[in-house]
């Protein structure tokens, strides 16, 4: 029977109850200067009253997790030793206008040693990705339905098909990350069905990337999120990075139970149906880089990066219904 788990809606619970705390606090010192009549002061004491509740509730759920589910899981895992006998990969690269960045990208993965081939899967680019892909000595197709996650699903089904290769690395094709971190996946996959590459290690990201300081903690904050909703089962610190190496035999399994049509929140999406399933999912860092280019997706700022995290999470409190997209 499926355990059924209270720490992800409890972790919510408490948030909104420490907000609500903090709210009160703040407009204090406001009320104090301008609003110092007595229904002010009533206002302000029930919102810090008030928000104790929420906040117990949810210590409360996650504790209940923490006794019963958590500490049974932790009794009975083991470490997983599973070798794999070809070590030797195909690498997918996702690019949208990416004629700047994608000849290197393709030229920096075919020189590691341990990769097979190239794919590039542009999605309706207008400038001379393709091409320049081609040329660079890439397998490259178009993706005609435009979407994150459409060129995304496009790339592990293209890479699944070879037989000469049991596992597939997703990556993008904007030099934001490099073919040298592919040691420290494959060093993780005996372990693992997938290994996944977080950026936040602040030694491993260079400067001027789209990791801003709002991104950073914000994918944090989702990340632990999604691990709440799967307690004693996987860590992670990232849900945004595309930088993964995946079994094949993982992915036959998975592919079909995917919707394409969910876009930038692709990443997390991915992972929670992965668990979901029941797959083994190991973060591993990994070094970040100023992308070539222009950003087109969810870091492009602050504002569009808060409202695809607020989507981010809207998915994993309810199963991302309602979060797919036709584009």
């Amino acid at each position: 029977m499926k355990k059924i788990f209270f720490a992800l809606y409890g972790q919510a619970i408490l948030t909104i109850g420490i907000l609500l705390n903090a709210f009160g606090i703040l407009i204090n010192i406001p009320r104090r200067l301008f609003l110092s009549s007595f229904f002010s002061f009533e206002l302000n004491k029930d919102i810090i009253w008030y928000s104790g509740f929420p906040i117990v509730l949810g210590l409360i759920l996650i504790s209940l997790d923490l006794i019963f589910n958590v500490n049974e899981i932790r009794k009975n895992k083991r470490v997983l030793f599973k070798s794999v006998e070809n070590e030797l990969v195909t690498v997918v690269l996702t690019a949208y206008n990416d004629e700047l960045s994608i000849g290197d990208s393709v030229k920096d993965f075919l020189s590691h040693p341990r990769v097979k081939r190239v794919i590039v899967i542009s999605n309706n680019s207008t400038d001379r990705t393709l091409e320049v892909a081609q040329l660079e000595g890439a397998v490259a197709f178009n993706e005609k339905k435009q979407g994150y996650g459409a060129c995304v699903y496009r790339a592990l089904s293209e890479g699944v098909n070879y037989d000469d290769t049991s596992l597939t690395v997703l990556c993008e094709g904007d030099m934001t990350f490099r073919a040298i971190d592919i040691e420290k996946l494959l060093a993780y996959i005996p372990h693992a069905d997938i290994v996944v590459g977080t950026r936040i290690v602040e030694q491993l990201q260079d400067s001027g990337t789209q990791i801003t300081l709002f991104v950073h903690y914000g994918n944090f904050f989702v990340g632990k999120l999604l691990e709440m909703k799967h307690l004693g089962m996987v860590s992670l610190t990232d849900v945004g990075t595309t930088y993964k190496i995946c079994r094949n035999e993982i992915l036959k399994k998975l592919l079909p139970k995917l919707d394409p049509s969910v876009n930038l929140e692709f990443n997390p999406y991915f992972l929670d149906k992965a668990l979901s399933g029941g797959a083994r999912i190991v973060e591993c860092p990994i070094t970040f880089y100023k992308r070539v280019g222009k950003s087109k997706g969810g870091n492009a700022s602050n504002f569009i990066a808060y409202k695809l995290g607020m989507r981010m999470i809207y998915g994993i409190l309810f199963n991302w219904k309602g979060i797919a997209e036709d584009v």
